[in-house]
């Protein structure tokens, strides 16, 4: 007898995770199937930083929404998500500044909680900043940052008490196709039969749609990070940031401990997701030290304390793609987080699981659907890349 849900999932990071918890909350049957274990491909090994500050109404509306989730996951989902609200900056350049302010202004329309740091308040605010350069600093008082795994377990097994099932170590081969409709999944063990199958494989996913003869403009590319331990007494920020200026990002870990890796713009490197290297370059080490060192003058001296490589899955404009496509009926797309996909992915799974058990989605929602590639309608953002 095959196995039959309303939803099979394939993987089990913060996309999966979160899209199973909304889907089984409406009562939906759904099966979470998972290669490794929850959280062991990109989103463990997530910086995790949440901000709210996009360039665009819909990728900035999802952004707090998301925020709410994680702020309401003791009570929604009945445990922590790991979720610290200690605030957020985002650094500009001068010549990024006059897009930085309309950005704000949109975002406080939606109901962000934003605002923008002039120069002469630095030294009061940010005593840790080399200012050079720095042309205004945007600061969200609500956004910092998450545990990646504990937050995709928190949605997991709170799922699981309301019915879900997840299986482990089950590698999905491929899906089930009978002509325009998708049926569901072939497993290394055996078949799962399904009204919708969706595909939050992450990195894997253009292969895994490949399978079905559905295809997904994606990039898989290798991204390094490292972690510094500060010398004691340094002023530091204890709140994430995003800097612009020289395209880094840092975000605190505790004891004196901070995530720093490179932002857009920078080479990006194709790989393998199934064979790339998972050490770091130690050119990149370099690069990072002689820029963190030169924004936060805290960093120097700083203790290389762990490095690593993980994997983007880097859409055609550096947004995911969500949601069903025209002309195949019972599959939809849950990937594509271009390296921010971490903290907007619980409120693209609220709206997802609408679409899918409802049939309801927001106009505006329907636009990050993998049509709008074939259609020639990619978004725009103002800075770029996965800043967008």
């Amino acid at each position: 007898m095959l196995e039959r849900y309303d939803v099979v999932i394939v993987g089990a990071g913060i996309a999966g995770a979160s899209l199973a918890f909304f889907l089984v909350e409406r009562g939906l049957r759904v099966i979470v199937l998972e290669r490794g274990t929850p959280a062991s491909g990109g989103t463990g090994l997530s910086a995790a930083i949440v901000r709210q500050h996009y360039s665009t109404r819909l990728m900035a509306r999802l952004a707090l929404r998301s925020v709410r989730l994680f702020q309401s996951a003791q009570q929604r989902l009945g445990r922590d998500a790991g979720y610290r609200a200690v605030g957020y900056y985002f650094l500009s350049p001068p010549d990024a500044l006059a897009r930085t302010l309309v950005n704000l202004q949109m975002q406080r329309e939606i109901g962000i909680n934003t605002t923008l740091i002039g120069p002469a308040d630095f030294a009061a605010r940010l005593p840790w900043l080399n200012a050079d350069g720095v042309a205004g600093a945007a600061f969200e008082p609500e956004s910092g940052f998450a545990d990646p795994v504990t937050a995709t377990n928190a949605f997991l097994d709170s799922a699981v008490e309301r019915g879900a099932n997840v299986r482990t170590r089950c590698p999905v081969r491929s899906l089930l196709r009978e002509g325009h409709r998708i049926t569901g999944v072939e497993t290394d063990h055996d078949a799962i039969v399904a009204d919708w199958t969706v595909n939050a494989a992450g990195p894997w996913s253009a292969l895994l749609a490949a399978s079905a003869g559905l295809p997904m403009t994606m990039r898989t590319v290798r991204e390094q990070d490292t972690v510094w331990e500060v010398r004691p007494d340094r002023p530091m920020p204890h709140q994430s940031v995003s800097n612009a200026v020289d395209a880094i990002y840092i975000r605190p870990l505790g004891e004196r401990r901070f995530v720093v890796g490179r932002g857009f713009p920078k080479v990006y490197t194709d790989v393998d997701p199934y064979n790339f290297k998972q050490t770091v370059d130690d050119d990149f080490v370099h690069d990072i030290e002689e820029r963190m060192t030169l924004r936060l003058p805290g960093f120097i001296s700083a203790r290389l304390v762990h490095s690593y490589a993980a994997l983007y899955d880097v859409t055609a404009d550096w947004y995911p793609y969500v949601g069903p496509r025209k002309g195949i009926v019972g599959y939809a797309d849950f990937c594509g987080g271009s390296g921010h996909g971490f903290k907007i992915a619980p409120a693209i799974a609220e709206e997802l699981a609408g679409w899918i058990a409802e049939g309801k989605v927001a106009e505006d929602f329907c636009n990050l659907s993998h049509d709008r590639v074939a259609d020639g309608a990619l978004f725009i953002q103002s800075y770029g890349g996965n800043r967008g």
